[in-house]
């Protein structure tokens, strides 16, 4: 059960994030900049106003953290196309590991049953799909966007699929039973006892 949670996580995510970017390729990259630059902000905005709404008996050092953070949230809103190349680049990666993991999960099936090799096939496109978008991310980022949410998209489908077909009749393993142990004993020591007269 648990390893069904973990794949219809990531089958979930997948598609979401797939459909998204096949849908709004160029606002996408931007929008997603953006957010992640919210995320950012709000909590070191939350760190600074703390900071000075304290007095100044109580307060701590100053958060560096949060003026990091800060200034890094507002340069991705301000300038959100050159952090889109650099996302591109990102899920490319994700990508290239996602097909790497499907590749090496059939492989692993192959001990408990024989995998034909046209599923290998989705697995090679994928990760040849995140190579390209690790390699060029500048080139087209639209239309990587599109090709990064369709390859995405497969991966889900072919991640359902994997499951249904290898994963769940992976045979259960038991735990051998190992020789049973004699607890020892705490030796009993009798005193002398001098009989008496």
């Amino acid at each position: 059960m648990k390893g069904l949670s973990h794949s219809l996580l990531r089958v979930i995510c997948a598609f979401v994030v797939g459909l998204i970017f096949v849908k709004f390729p160029n606002e996408a990259s931007n929008y997603l900049v953006i957010t992640i630059g919210l995320v950012f902000m709000l909590p070191s905005l939350i760190g600074i106003v703390g900071y000075f709404a304290h007095g100044q008996n109580k307060r701590g050092r100053f958060p560096i953290e949060a003026l990091g953070s800060l200034l890094f949230g507002m340069s991705m809103m301000i300038v959100p196309s050159f952090f889109a190349d650099l996302l591109t680049f990102v899920l490319g990666f994700v990508l290239l590991m996602g097909g790497i993991q499907q590749i090496v999960s059939l492989m692993a099936a192959r001990r408990w049953m024989s995998v034909p090799a046209g599923f290998y096939v989705v697995p090679v496109l994928i990760l040849l799909a995140g190579i390209t978008a690790v390699f060029y991310p500048k080139d087209a980022r639209s239309t990587t966007f599109i090709i990064i949410g369709v390859t995405a998209m497969v991966y889900a489908f072919s991640e359902l699929l994997n499951w249904f077909v290898f994963m769940r009749r992976r045979p259960v393993e038991r735990p051998t039973l190992k020789e049973e142990v004699d607890t020892p004993v705490e030796e009993i020591t009798v005193e002398d006892v001098t009989p008496e007269e």
